[in-house]
């Protein structure tokens, strides 16, 4: 007999389920790569796909027909490379500390080069091998995080002998202020990617990430990289998020109290009852990845009844005021919703004072986790 997601989470002991929707993930990449154009599309599957499972990502976007893959780690690459077929691309965008530059060519992984002294570190391998090494060079077109400067460019399109011994698959950089399409800053990316582009003509290039697939063809080039998208994030803030929801979760009622009115709750009596309340105590908390900062503006919800967070989210559990509900609707062992169709992971975010990537990244390993699709 099939049991439910519940039924399970109870049986595992936990305080919660977190369900990951494999269908809708492949849903958001088709609509991502038709957005794409004739580029070709990638994935970022960094962190964990976005703590997700990089595993169950990564094989479900390379069944729907991704090849290029994008970690910010080399130990995340060591760990998904026997995982990906030998066609997958699968490129490190911090680029690789000096001691695992071999152990990553001796398994296919692309560094993202992103100084001269890394290039001539991957450049010095490959003569040393004997063999032309697959690479990426990022520059800087404005965020001044990762790259090479324009200086820096101007320096080693002076001396193309310097990229003669490796296999630039493409050069790349990184928008800023995608999320904001209005924001001029992107209009000075792309001029300033065109003008590196032009030192290096030949090579293909990738700047878009999830909010740049929506900023207009000229973005698009010839790589586009989703990452927050692809899990259901909103790509940027004009209008309605067009991506489908990939997770949702529900966390477990663990006892139920009603008090009077004058009541202090939770750490700090930071919550004051002004009426008699009834309270449901949920098995989960800012260890469980839901940050302390939702309290008092977040929310569980019950059907389509809110259920305000009072008091201090704890380490490990959280409060809901459930007067509003009829008494005796929600039980020990019964589950409200936390990420869902009332409340997005967009919605959480905003609550919490913070963006949906930090978010996602945090849900915690004590959640029974279904995957389905």
């Amino acid at each position: 007999m099939q049991t439910s997601p519940e039924t399970r989470a109870r049986a595992a002991g936990t305080g919660g389920y977190l369900v990951i929707d494999l269908a809708a993930l492949v849903a958001n990449y088709t609509q991502l790569s038709a957005r794409s154009g004739q580029a070709l599309t990638g994935a970022v599957v960094k962190a964990d796909a976005y703590g997700l499972g990089a595993f169950q990502v990564a094989t479900a976007l390379y069944d729907a027909g991704c090849r290029h893959f994008f970690v910010a780690q080399a130990c995340e690459a060591f760990t998904l490379r026997p995982s990906l077929p030998a066609d997958a691309a699968l490129y490190v965008l911090n680029g690789l500390p000096e001691d695992c530059e071999a152990s990553c060519a001796d398994q296919n992984i692309i560094p993202v080069l992103n100084s001269l002294r890394q290039i001539a570190r991957w450049a010095d391998l490959a003569k040393t091998r004997g063999q032309r090494l697959p690479a990426v060079v990022q520059f800087d077109t404005g965020m001044a995080r990762l790259g090479l400067s324009s200086e820096e460019a101007r320096a080693l399109a002076a001396a193309p002998d310097t990229l003669k011994a490796l296999d630039i698959r493409f050069i790349m950089s990184h928008l800023a202020c995608a999320d904001t399409p209005e924001n001029i800053a992107n209009a000075d990316h792309l001029a300033h990617m065109r003008n590196i582009s032009a030192l290096f003509p030949g090579l293909p290039v990738s700047l878009a990430n999830s909010g740049g697939l929506f900023l207009g063809d000229g973005f698009l080039q010839h790589l586009t990289r989703p990452g927050i998208a692809l899990y259901g994030g909103a790509p940027n803030d004009a209008g309605p998020n067009p991506m489908q929801p990939v997770v949702s979760l529900h966390v477990a009622v663990i006892q139920t109290r009603t008090v009077p009115a004058g009541t202090r709750i939770g750490y700090g009596g930071a919550h004051t009852a002004t009426r008699e309340t009834r309270l449901a105590t949920l098995g989960a908390g800012y260890a469980d990845g839901l940050p302390r900062s939702l309290s008092p503006r977040g929310a569980a919800w019950h059907g389509d009844i809110r259920l305000p967070i009072i008091g201090r989210i704890s380490m490990d559990s959280l409060m809901v005021d459930i007067t509003d509900l009829p008494e005796g609707t929600l039980a020990d062992g019964d589950f409200v919703e936390l990420i869902g169709p009332h409340q997005s992971i967009d919605t959480i975010a905003a609550d919490a004072g913070t963006i949906s990537y930090e978010i996602l990244t945090a849900l915690g390993r004590r959640f029974y986790r279904e995957y389905r699709g």
